[in-house]
């Protein structure tokens, strides 16, 4: 919990930065590009921060890598003062908290769709259509597919999850002729 609340502070000062100097979006890419490299680096994240490494020796390793990111001063700067507060390693939760803060700030919203087959472009269309009428925000689809459905769809937006898959139909109705037959 704790660390949810320290990622989400700097995730929101950030993002206040962003706002008054007009970059939000511009250091939500870089964020979004810093935190995938170092994670999918295990040897560079542990060379970032692993105490057992001279803090001087993982801040050179930091900047070398702002440096080859061509990233922007304020997001270097933000680096640094994640690695001088010893939070870098935090990195991943401040960049989801970040996107999601910014797509928040940008009037976005972000959904799953799951479905049993893959759903043509119009299929997607009147989804997307229909969550955004719902919920007064541009929607970004991402769209899966679960061939254990057997049909019909699941729809995620947030802590939201819509279950029109058949599957579940069909497991309620077990479900439902199990309670009658005991009764």
């Amino acid at each position: 919990m704790k660390n949810l609340a320290v990622a989400r502070r700097y995730a929101k000062a950030l993002l206040l930065i962003g706002v008054q100097d007009g970059h939000a979006e511009t250091y939500r890419g870089e964020l979004q590009r810093v935190a995938g490299v170092v994670a999918g680096d295990s040897r560079l994240e542990q060379a970032i921060v692993n105490p057992l490494y001279d803090s001087a020796a993982r801040r050179r390793v930091l900047q070398s890598l702002i440096v080859k990111m061509n990233l922007s001063r304020a997001m270097g700067s933000f680096l640094l003062l994640l690695h001088e507060k010893g939070r870098f390693g935090f990195l991943n939760a401040i960049n989801e908290l970040y996107q999601k803060l910014a797509d928040e700030l940008g009037g976005i919203g972000r959904a799953t769709v799951i479905a049993a087959h893959e759903l043509s472009a119009d299929a997607v269309g009147r989804v997307r259509a229909a969550l955004s009428r719902r919920t007064g925000k541009e929607i970004v689809l991402e769209v899966k597919q679960d061939p254990g459905l057997i049909g019909g769809i699941i729809t995620r937006i947030g802590d939201l999850v819509l279950d029109g898959s058949i599957k579940t139909q069909l497991q309620n109705m077990r479900e439902l002729s199990k309670r009658g037959e005991g009764a």
